[in-house]
């Protein structure tokens, strides 16, 4: 286990049955693990987009007297590091928050159990399902394209509507034993009702979350958390899309025809001159 702040604060929070409201409080906490010992109540609320009353019913939920003794807490169990210097412009900042979210998915990789195991979920189900709507489908369609080439099938659902529980059913009725979802935030209600669908099918959910609080956690199985970026306009997602790409590794292990499939590919590709050398 990671000795980080975000690590520290995880340890915290897990173990506690919590709401809606104070899993995104909690989601906040860790993304900001930082500052967090030194937020106020309502800064907190601000950030979580939660109200103060909130982030008080969290404290009690994790056995505090207050939010006031919570923060007590933080700052001996979660005190903020040094940082390096500061970033002259906030696009500078983006890319710097990004790597500190990569840095921290690979500290949760130094424990490579949790992937080894979606590894072979994923491998063994035939046909793989793979889910990602809105802001996540193009992480879904990414992981789809490159598991297409070594696994025997792979059946990407990235549109939403009534049609989705249907090619769930359909993808159970031809043998699929596991799901495999990427989640990003804004959560699609849509996403959270699929996954309970999905479960209640007999699929066992693989969901790749931006936070182990976000809203589909109760309704995944395993859940392997990369954060995503928040700086600028719209969120950035390096670390969940690099955990993908650890996870095909990962079906790959499990796979053992994947790299007679790589070359059986790389052949034929030479052969129509599929690619600019």
């Amino acid at each position: 286990m990671s000795d980080s702040p975000a690590a520290r604060l995880q340890v915290l929070f897990e173990g506690h049955r919590l709401t809606p409201t104070q899993r995104r409080i909690a989601h906040c906490m860790v993304r900001r693990a930082a500052d967090a010992p030194f937020l106020s109540s309502v800064e907190l609320a601000e950030l979580a987009g939660v109200s103060q009353p909130s982030v008080t019913r969290f404290a009690v939920a994790l056995g505090f007297d207050g939010y006031p003794a919570l923060r007590r807490h933080l700052r001996d169990v979660a005190p903020a590091e040094e940082s390096g210097a500061t970033a002259a412009n906030e696009y500078q900042q983006a890319v710097d928050a990004e790597i500190e979210n990569l840095r921290h998915l690979a500290e949760v990789l130094a424990d490579p159990e949790p992937v080894e195991r979606a590894g072979r979920l994923i491998a063994a189900s035939r046909p793989l399902p793979v889910l990602g709507l809105r802001a996540a489908a193009s992480q879904a369609y990414g992981f789809s394209y490159f598991a297409a080439k070594v696994h025997p099938e792979v059946r990407l659902l990235d549109e939403g509507g009534t049609m989705l529980a249907d090619r769930i059913d359909a993808a159970v009725r031809a043998g699929a034993s596991a799901l495999l979802c990427f989640a990003l935030p804004r959560h699609p209600r849509e996403v959270v009702d699929a996954l309970a669908y999905a479960q209640s099918a007999g699929l066992t959910v693989v969901t790749v979350a931006d936070s182990a609080f976000a809203p589909v956690a109760a309704h995944s199985d395993l859940l392997l958390p990369a954060a995503v970026g928040t700086g600028l306009a719209f969120d950035t997602a390096c670390a969940p899309m690099l955990l993908g790409r650890v996870l095909l590794e990962a079906m790959c292990d499990n796979l053992p025809d994947a790299q007679a499939r790589l070359e059986e590919f790389d052949v034929r590709a030479a052969a129509r001159g599929l690619f600019v050398e």
